[in-house]
C-alpha cells in the first residue's frame, strides 16, 4: 500500500482524468459506459494520495457537449480546469466563453480512427483561438502516428500529448521521439505520464525515462487517466500514484506532480513557454 509520506507528494494535480454518466453518449459512439464515474469519487480517491487539483479531460463518447464539465469547473474554479472537444469550425467567441470556464486547450482523440485532419489543418480559426488564449492541443493517437499528425499543424502549436506520445519503442531513435524533440524545438510541448496500459507493450518505466532524458522535467506531466475506461481494474489512486513515483523518482517529482501543471493549467499560458529539450 502506497503511504504519502512526503510534503512533496500533498499538492499534486492529476492532468487527465474523466467524468461521466452511465449510458450517456454521443449518438454512434464506440463506447457507452455503463457505470458513472463521478466528481465526488475522484475527489475522495485522489485526495487520499495527496491529489488536490485535477484536469477534466472531456472524453470522446461526450463529443463537444462539455456542459457537464463546464458546470463542474464553474463551481470548483480553484480545483479544477478542463480540456474541451470542439468542431473545427468552434466560432472564437464560444472559445472565449470555454476559457472564462476554466477550459485550457482543445483534445483531439484520433484513437482508434484515421489520423488525417484536413478539417483541422485549414482551420485557421482554431490556431488563431489556442495562442490568443495561451491554450495548447493535446493530442490522443494511436500507437506510432504522432508523427502523421504532427505535420498536419502548424509547427508553433503548444501541445499536450496523451499517454506518454505512444511511440513504437522506448528509443531515442524512434519517430514519434524524433517528431517530439523536433516540435519542442519550435513551441511548447509537454507529454502526460499516464495510461500505462494503452502503450501496446512498450515498458512504462522505460518510456518515462527516456522521455525525461530526451524532453528534460519541465517537459512532462502526469496523469490518472482515471477510471481508466476499458482498463478499469488499474483505477485505483493508491497504486496510481506509487507508479508515478516509480516512473519520475524523488528528483522530478515535485516539478511534473505540481510545479509544471501549475504554470500549465493556472498560470499565464504555456503558449508563453518555450519548451527546449536538453542538448
Amino acid at each position: 500500500m502506497y503511504l504519502m509520506n512526503s510534503a512533496m507528494s500533498k499538492n499534486a494535480v492529476d492532468t487527465h482524468f474523466h467524468v461521466f454518466n452511465a449510458g450517456v453518449a454521443v449518438e454512434g459512439a464506440r463506447y457507452v459506459p455503463q457505470y458513472s464515474a463521478l466528481l465526488a469519487d475522484w475527489t475522495h480517491q485522489a485526495r487520499n494520495v495527496g491529489v488536490t487539483r485535477g484536469v477534466w479531460v472531456q472524453p470522446s463518447f461526450l463529443g463537444t457537449d462539455n456542459r457537464l464539465m463546464i458546470d463542474a469547473l464553474k463551481s470548483h474554479p480553484d480545483m479544477l480546469r478542463g480540456i474541451a472537444v470542439v468542431n473545427p469550425d468552434v466560432d472564437i467567441e464560444t472559445l472565449k466563453t470555454l476559457h472564462r470556464s476554466g477550459v485550457r486547450g482543445i483534445r483531439l482523440n484520433l484513437s482508434g480512427i484515421a489520423h488525417d485532419i484536413p478539417e483541422w489543418t485549414l482551420s485557421d480559426n482554431i490556431w488563431e483561438a489556442i495562442h490568443t488564449l495561451g491554450w495548447h492541443l493535446e493530442i490522443h493517437t494511436d500507437q506510432g502516428k504522432l508523427p502523421q499528425v504532427l505535420r498536419q499543424i502548424p509547427s508553433d502549436t503548444p501541445l499536450v500529448v496523451d499517454h506518454m506520445a505512444k511511440p513504437w519503442e522506448a528509443h531515442a531513435s524512434d519517430p514519434t521521439l524524433m517528431a517530439l524533440k523536433k516540435h519542442a524545438s519550435l513551441a511548447p510541448v509537454y507529454v502526460k505520464l499516464s495510461g500505462a496500459y494503452r502503450l501496446g507493450g512498450v515498458h512504462p518505466e522505460a518510456l518515462s525515462s527516456l522521455l525525461l532524458s530526451e524532453l528534460g522535467a519541465g517537459a512532462l506531466l502526469w496523469g490518472s487517466d482515471w477510471p481508466c475506461t476499458n482498463h478499469e481494474e488499474f483505477a485505483n489512486f493508491e497504486t496510481l500514484i506509487a507508479q508515478a513515483h516509480e516512473w519520475i523518482g524523488i528528483e522530478s517529482f515535485e516539478q511534473i506532480m505540481v510545479h509544471n501543471p501549475t504554470r500549465v493549467y493556472w498560470g499565464g499560458g504555456q503558449s508563453q513557454r518555450h519548451q527546449q529539450p536538453p542538448p
